[in-house]
């Protein structure tokens, strides 16, 4: 944690080195000593405060502000929008590939001088501010939702989970640094393009055509001025969007429970499954599953008991949807929930919050899991919690969540004697009618 002593010293250095560089710049101007040629901070600061008590001041950064802000905004909605439809669906990432690889290469003046031509001088900025943004936030949302741990993915999709829980708590964590990083890059590029746009372009009360006025009467101290408006507002337009998205990535809101009824259960029917692996390095296929038939009856607990290896973890999966067999046929339920061998929690929210993903109410989420954890373990984010911890959250929410059939595969590890027992009991007491199946090592 930073002290105020050195909080305070980081602050002296930032405004040493700000007038370090303001004293170079005075004494540039006063070795060019040419009003035309250079301008010192003095000047640039007396013109800049001028344009302050002008009414049409407001005016023209408020014109140049909302085309911006409308472009950067298209573009922003749009890449998302076209990443989540390649994230989905391949041949949408390959027809964009090349669109996206040509908008990043044309330089920014070939588009100005392009729509210039095509639309004219009033959309200009928007439109290239659109085509700046649209491939940074795209191409950075795609490797984002690519990069979500698949393995969450598989969670919310046996938990029957809502869109909008799998979008807070599964992609959205994913793609918070790849976008957060996008955007930085978008912000900067969009004013410095959007303002390019408008010296070209020189719409009515805008930024850019200021500029371009102030160089035609060799207002030098004029374009220091403006351009000081540029950073400030880019600066500021930056922050606000940054934290804006930051809040929208802190926002958790409340889970609404899969909306799929749930029917009474039903016999789980296996007639002769099969399935194998392939091997690495080409070495044949593993048979980890022969031909297995069995009958579940509905309310029974049911143990499958074998070493590492010997298909366990994988029955489950073909149980929960998961895994497709090689041959026979599986009956199941489709209201399946699961402890996988691994916990697979959103390990940035709290124990609270992983089972209310599936409950969608916190208070019947609170009072299974004070029946596993302490109190105040509750609202700790999962990453601080143990691993028995963990694994108990991971057991709370499959057995809250509304289903048939419960698989639950090595449930009890990482847990003592006293907790394995604790865990037990609550197993039996939340069964309520339910076909469980428990995978165990011998």
């Amino acid at each position: 944690m930073i002290t105020k002593t050195e909080r305070r010293k980081k602050i002296w250095r930032r405004a040493a080195v700000i007038v370090f560089w303001l004293l170079l710049w005075q004494l540039l101007s006063l070795a060019v000593n040419n009003y035309v040629l250079m301008v010192g901070p003095w000047e640039t600061l007396l013109r800049f405060l001028a344009l302050l008590g002008e009414a049409q001041f407001y005016v023209t950064v408020g014109m140049s502000l909302l085309r911006i802000a409308a472009g950067f905004l298209a573009g922003f909605l749009a890449g998302v929008f076209l990443a989540a439809c390649s994230s989905r669906f391949r041949l949408s990432e390959e027809a964009l590939a090349p669109v996206m690889s040509l908008l990043k290469a044309i330089p920014v003046a070939s588009f100005v001088v392009l729509l210039l031509i095509w639309w004219g001088s009033s959309f200009l900025a928007v439109a290239v501010c659109f085509l700046v943004v649209l491939p940074n936030i795209y191409i950075n949302t795609l490797e984002g939702l690519k990069s979500t741990d698949r393995s969450l993915i598989e969670m919310g999709k046996v938990f029957r989970l809502p869109l909008g829980t799998k979008l807070f708590y599964i992609y959205l964590p994913a793609l918070r640094p790849f976008l957060t990083g996008g955007l930085k890059l978008a912000l900067g590029m969009c004013w410095k393009s959007g303002v390019a746009a408008e010296v070209i372009g020189t719409p009515a009360h805008s930024i850019g055509g200021q500029l371009y006025l102030s160089k035609i009467y060799l207002d030098t101290a004029g374009v220091f001025a403006w351009t000081a408006a540029v950073i400030l507002c880019s600066v500021l337009f930056e922050r606000l969007t940054l934290a804006g998205i930051k809040k929208i990535f802190a926002w958790q809101p409340a889970c609404s429970a899969p909306a799929k009824a749930v029917q009474a259960p039903e016999a789980i029917v296996l007639n002769n499954l099969e399935k194998s692996f392939e091997l690495p390095e080409n070495a044949g296929r593993q048979q980890v599953i022969r031909r297995m038939s069995a009958v579940y009856e509905p309310g029974g607990v049911y143990y499958l008991n074998g070493p590492s290896g010997s298909g366990k973890t994988t029955l489950l999966r073909i149980l929960a949807g998961l895994t497709e067999p090689d041959g026979g046929e599986a009956t199941v339920s489709e209201a399946v929930s699961m402890v996988f061998q691994e916990d697979r929690l959103c390990m940035d929210c709290s124990a609270l919050k992983n089972v209310e993903m599936v409950t969608g109410d916190a208070a019947r989420a609170a009072e299974a899991l004070k029946l596993l954890l302490e109190p105040e373990d509750l609202e700790k984010p999962c990453t601080s919690l143990s691993g028995g911890m963990k694994r108990r959250v991971a057991l709370a929410r499959a057995m809250e969540a509304r289903s048939q059939l419960v698989l639950l595969d090595e449930p009890f590890t990482g847990m003592d004697a006293e907790t394995r027992e604790r865990a037990e009991r609550y197993i039996r007491d939340r069964q309520q009618g339910r076909t469980l199946l428990i995978a165990t090592h011998i």
